[in-house]
């Protein structure tokens, strides 16, 4: 996979310290939703959103090169992290865009560039598709186009799956592991995650926060055609040692969507925002830096 610029994926050094935030909370189709403030309100807003079973903890390490010049929020989809399980279980994909939306509304974010990885990228390219003239740029990380009926079968036997649970949040750290597995996220920023990960039940054990049933609610979908419907200026990044974008992938991309550019980071598998958060960093700066 090559960047724009050329035949070599790009590399950059690690991101060591994660940005401080604040809470904030916003109802979204009768769920409370929970977000990270990273500062620098009045600044051009960007919005982040995190992959399935992650939460927006997952952007600490991105934003503090980001937030002297945006004003950088996370959120934390459904079911994920500190916001609020679905009651009855409803984590569809249009549910998901349509919280984007309840959300961009109640923020009152316009002219917004627009963060995704994984489920998130999936997530914010529906949502760009269906709401144009909202994101000003856009920027999907890592994520899978086609969902294929296969992927979710195994997707709903993981959601049918208790979860495990532990006696100690030390336990529960001890024993996180990203999925799919990395050997590219150093283990400290792991250990980091898996803080942010967990909840103490009624039990007094520690599960972790998302709800399963996200899982059980996947459907097979298929983003290539809303490539079609973006006109922005649009930015894809991908791990080099990832399969989610292959190079056809990439190739059927870049002709439904002509603008886009496509950078490829090395030293960096699925969990992009992890393996190489300052490379993250430097293809959106310089991608926003050619579309301010």
């Amino acid at each position: 996979m090559a960047s724009n610029a050329g035949n070599n994926a790009v590399c950059h050094g690690p991101a060591d310290q994660p940005a401080d935030s604040v809470s904030g909370h916003v109802e979204a189709g009768g769920v409370r939703l929970h977000y990270l403030d990273y500062g620098t309100a009045g600044r051009p807003p960007m919005l982040c959103l995190h992959g399935a079973a992650a939460h927006a903890h997952w952007f600490d390490f991105v934003a503090p090169g980001l937030a002297a010049d945006y004003h950088v929020l996370a959120l934390d989809q459904r079911g994920h992290g500190d916001s609020a399980w679905a009651d009855p279980p409803d984590y569809s994909y249009p549910r998901l865009v349509s919280d984007l939306a309840e959300v961009v509304d109640r923020l009152d974010l316009r002219n917004f560039v627009l963060v995704g990885h994984s489920l998130g990228g999936m997530v914010s390219l529906l949502y760009a598709a269906a709401h144009p003239g909202r994101v000003s740029r856009l920027v999907v990380i890592d994520s899978m186009q086609r969902i294929s009926e296969e992927r979710v079968a195994v997707l709903r036997s993981v959601g049918s799956r208790e979860g495990g649970s532990y006696d100690t949040l030390e336990e529960f750290v001890a024993r996180y592991r990203l999925h799919p597995s990395s050997t590219y996220t150093r283990p400290e920023i792991v250990a980091y995650l898996a803080g942010y990960s967990a909840r103490r039940s009624a039990d007094g054990r520690w599960r972790h926060k998302v709800d399963r049933r996200v899982y059980r609610d996947r459907h097979a979908v298929d983003g290539m055609p809303c490539w079609e419907r973006i006109t922005i200026p649009a930015l894809l990044i991908k791990g080099s040692r990832s399969t989610r974008i292959s190079p056809v992938v990439a190739a059927e991309i870049r002709a439904r969507c002509p603008q886009v550019e496509i950078v490829e980071l090395c030293g960096s598998g699925h969990h992009v925002p992890l393996d190489n958060a300052a490379g993250v960093v430097g293809a959106i700066r310089t991608f926003l830096g050619r579309h301010a």
